[in-house]
């Protein structure tokens, strides 16, 4: 029988690349379960959302009944947890949203998972898997030196990063008390078509297009290691088919890049495919205040999910990152539209909104 994969946040960036790879390419029944908050929308999965192995359910991972619910009526084989509050600036003005989503619907996730695997056949619980999406941002900040390993200690340094971090401990000890076949990934900074405008590329991406000052925080020193949205997805699939239960996989794309790094390569690529009445976009570029607790420099070391289990990213950084200029500037409907039911692009996570949009 075919896989029916239960994907939590399936609408949101990373969720709805999942979503779509799921059913492009392999022959799972796909059920996406999402409360459609800012940063979720249907339009994300619009190119399969007419596909009959697609099923879309609005609710909210913390809502236990909502949960249970879906658990009865789909009978999922495998649950692949990606719904997350995930920006750290907006954690800063308001962490309690983070610990509801991503502590508590956690927890809510695992106890609807936990009831319905103990409840399953022998051989249906032996294939049961539950994979929770999780971020390098729980190790903490490295120095000039150094990757992020599956036993790098944890120690978060924001709101954002401390729920994520409970969450994985939750998930660990679900599987080490009662069983629960889970495995956890924590990725890299993720880049793509569909992000919310409000993450480092589209905001740049965004700006220059408004002829808007670019914001770049503190020096733009800070490092970060890029990972192609749609690489990822393939990491995911490929560790809850193949990876051990009870694990964890980092997956990293090898791209390290300082910030301003990143906002001038943004720049030259939009100068190729859009050009500026005159000057060029890095003209834009403007230095602002830091973030508070700003991590200096995340970076991965993938070694075993390459080795155990084969996965190799794809995309270089240039490749991936024209894609994402490219798809930008074809879909500005599409930003224009997400952000309409939000503040715009306001810059969070300095104690007040400061407007920072064209």
């Amino acid at each position: 029988m075919p896989d029916t994969v239960l994907v939590t946040g399936g609408a949101g960036f990373i969720g709805s690349a999942l979503v779509r790879y799921l059913i492009r390419e392999t022959d799972a029944q796909v059920i996406n379960l999402d409360a459609l908050t800012y940063a979720g929308h249907r339009s994300t999965v619009a190119t399969v959302a007419a596909d009959p192995r697609y099923h879309f359910v609005q609710a909210d991972v913390a809502d236990a009944d909502a949960v249970a619910r879906v658990f009865a009526a789909h009978r999922p084989t495998h649950v692949m947890h990606l719904a997350a509050e995930s920006h750290v600036d907006r954690s800063i003005d308001g962490p309690a949203a983070f610990i509801r989503t991503n502590l508590v619907g956690t927890y809510t996730l695992l106890e609807a998972a936990r009831a319905y695997w103990q409840a399953l056949p022998p051989a249906d619980q032996q294939a049961f898997r539950f994979l929770h999406v999780s971020t390098d941002e729980v190790y903490g900040a490295l120095g000039e030196t150094g990757h992020f390993r599956e036993t790098t200690p944890y120690q978060p340094t924001s709101p954002y990063s401390a729920s994520k971090a409970g969450s994985d401990h939750l998930v660990r000890a679900w599987h080490h008390t009662y069983g629960l076949p889970t495995v956890v990934t924590n990725c890299s900074n993720n880049y793509g078509p569909y992000q919310f405008p409000e993450k480092l590329i589209p905001v740049v991406i965004l700006k220059a297009l408004a002829e808007a000052p670019i914001p770049v925080y503190g020096t733009g020193e800070n490092v970060r290691d890029w990972l192609f949205v749609d690489d990822h997805v393939r990491a995911l699939w490929t560790v809850i088919r193949q990876g051990r239960v009870g694990e964890t996989y980092v997956i990293g794309g090898q791209s390290e890049r300082r910030n301003h790094e990143v906002v001038r390569t943004l720049c030259q690529l939009l100068d190729e495919q859009y050009p500026r009445p005159s000057g060029t976009y890095a003209d834009l570029i403007t230095f602002v205040t830091d973030r508070p607790g700003h991590d200096w420099r995340y970076a991965i070391d993938p070694t075993k999910i390459m080795d155990e289990l084969g996965w190799q990213p794809q995309a270089t950084f240039e490749e991936g990152l024209r894609q994402t200029v490219a798809w930008y500037l074809a879909h500005q409907d599409w930003c224009r539209h997400v952000l309409a039911d939000t503040r715009g692009l306001v810059r969070r996570g300095t104690g007040q909104d400061q407007e920072i949009s064209a």
